[in-house]
């Protein structure tokens, strides 16, 4: 995809959607930490429900540690990998506790040091709750981005810096969750929804479906 086309394909999205929100449900930085570490091959709307009870019963670090490790899996038992994932939210919480005084850090390096944050969920965090222009790059937004041509990438990592190469700066900001939802909702996996894109005349995919 050409760079002029680039920019328009940000500028539809963002005409369409001007302030595009994670669809994970948290009240706090901590929260929303713990449910992208949650949301590790689960869709967001079952991280959702499991955090509604997790949340209720350990709203903070502090809370959370106070629990044992077959409370916390028993509040999201309904995902997958719970068990590892109770165990990785404990882990973390304590971390925070002792090197952060509980607070999530505004630092790469210092997220990744955290058990179960790997890059993806470190850039989640930096750019939703510190509004940093950086990249998370989920199946979805690896996809889309082969797909169409975008920023086309062999690894994460490499369409990771694609994208930050290509996307114009003043849509960065926004483009992950732009992204997201685009390949959420339109751009599919199983059989994209090109007859309904708004982006379809930009994209250089072949095997557009009617």
């Amino acid at each position: 995809m050409k760079r002029e086309a680039i920019r328009a394909f940000f500028e539809r999205l963002s005409a369409a959607n001007p302030h595009p929100q994670t669809e994970l449900e948290y009240a706090s930085p901590y929260q929303l930490l713990v449910a992208v570490v949650l949301s590790a091959q689960a869709t967001d709307k079952s991280v959702n429900i499991a955090t509604r009870r997790l949340f209720a019963a350990a709203p903070t670090p502090e809370a959370m540690i106070s629990l044992t490790e077959d409370e916390v899996a028993e509040h999201i038992k309904t995902i997958g990998l719970f068990r590892n994932k109770a165990k990785n939210t404990l882990a973390l919480s304590r971390l925070l506790l002792e090197r952060h005084g509980g607070e999530v850090p505004c630092d790469r390096e210092a997220l990744e040091a955290l058990p179960g944050v790997g890059r993806k969920t470190a850039n989640v965090v930096l750019n939703t709750v510190f509004r940093l222009p950086v990249m998370a790059v989920d199946t979805h937004i690896f996809r889309v981005s082969n797909r169409t041509g975008l920023a086309p990438g062999k690894d994460v990592v490499e369409v990771e810096n694609a994208l930050m190469r290509r996307v114009p700066k003043d849509f960065l900001l926004d483009a992950h969750h732009w992204l997201i939802l685009h390949g959420r909702y339109v751009c599919t996996a199983r059989k994209p929804l090109c007859a309904a894109c708004q982006v379809s005349d930009l994209c250089t995919f072949r095997d557009k479906t009617a």
